[in-house]
């Protein structure tokens, strides 16, 4: 299962599935990472968290541990 803290800066990606329950997965989707929705990696700080990302053309940045909670196709 890959999820997004494994993809790579440069990479776009399309969400699978959400993982989490209860307020965490309702934040995630709220930010609008949803089932099918685009993710372009643009940058990940330098110690790995947080990544900044591309979604629904405006900029997010993810913490490590909510993206692993993205899986992805």
């Amino acid at each position: 299962m890959k999820t997004l803290k494994d993809a790579k800066v440069g990479e776009t990606v399309v969400v699978k599935r959400l993982h989490g329950e209860g307020p965490v997965k309702r934040r995630i989707m709220d930010m609008g990472i949803t089932k099918g929705a685009a993710l372009h990696v643009r940058k990940v700080a330098p110690l790995g968290d947080p990544m900044e990302l591309n979604v629904r053309n405006y900029e997010l940045s993810v913490r490590k541990a909510d993206a692993a909670m993205i899986e992805l196709e």
